[in-house]
This record gives C-alpha cells, structure tokens and sequence, in this order.
C-alpha cells in the first residue's frame, strides 16, 4: 500500500467535485453510518442527508462525530489535511495500516469492501482506490483538525 500503488487522482471523467468521508455533523451532511461498539462504521444504505433538527439532538450526547461517520463536499485547500494535491488522511491511514503485521490486520479488511453509499465521489477512493475502501470503517473524524466553516 505504497504511494506508488495508490490509483492515481485525474482520470477521464471524474467527477468534479469529490466528497470528503470524514465531514463534521452540519445540516446537509450525509449520515454514511453509525460507529459501532468496536469503533468501526456500521455503513447505512441508503445514505441520509441531515438537517438542523438531526444537528440540534446528535449534539445533546456526545460529540455527534465520535458516535456518527458523516461525508460533505471536499473543500481540499480549505482543509489542514489538504497536502497540495491530495488528502493527507487517507495517506497517513494507509502507511499505518502497511506497517502493521500481516497478522493484525482483519481478514474482512483485506477482501471485502463495505457497503458505501459515496465511493463514486469518495476523495479518499478517488486517490487510493479499494485500499482506501477497505481501511475506512474503522477511521473516526477528529474535528480538531477539520477545517472550519469560515476557512478558505
């Protein structure tokens, strides 16, 4: 899972603008999935579009983010994950998950990819193809390092 194998962003016909799958709990967002008791995302199919009322009750518990996977539009250059040209989250999972021993990495996270309802859009599938799909479940959104609504 090297840089080099990673699919290559630009292709004929992408799509012009790419959905970021680790977005902040805000009207219009896309609820993709529940987190789990194990940390990993319960995918639902189909993906629900949230609004203010959602925003307002996930926010009474914890922080919605760490009980809730949502997807927005990428913003790239408006994001601190933004490295240039790419998403620096889906890199750094992906090294992590190539240094680990054979043996720790889940056997469903090496031949089956989750159910997901954006992998057309996905920026992070854009970049890194299936190896993106198959280290998602279990990444958790640090709003700490997303950009805010008034960046750019």
């Amino acid at each position: 899972m090297s840089g080099s194998s990673r699919a290559s962003e630009r292709g004929a016909g992408e799509v012009a603008q790419r959905s970021c799958p680790s977005a902040r709990c805000e009207p219009g967002a896309t609820l993709l999935g529940i987190v789990n008791a194990d940390g990993t995302i319960g995918y639902i199919t189909p993906p629900l579009q949230i609004d203010d009322e959602f925003v307002q009750r996930a926010r009474l518990g914890r922080d919605p983010e760490t009980r809730f996977r949502f997807a927005g539009s990428c913003v790239e250059g408006g994001c601190r994950q933004w490295t240039g040209s790419r998403c620096g989250v889906i890199d750094r999972v992906l090294d992590a998950a190539a240094a680990l021993p054979p043996a720790s990495v889940d056997v469903g996270m090496r031949t089956s990819l989750p159910r997901c309802a954006i992998r057309s859009t996905c920026r992070w599938f854009a970049q890194s193809g299936a190896d993106a799909c198959r280290v998602c479940p279990p990444i958790a959104t640090d709003t700490t390092q997303i950009a805010s609504p008034d960046a750019g």
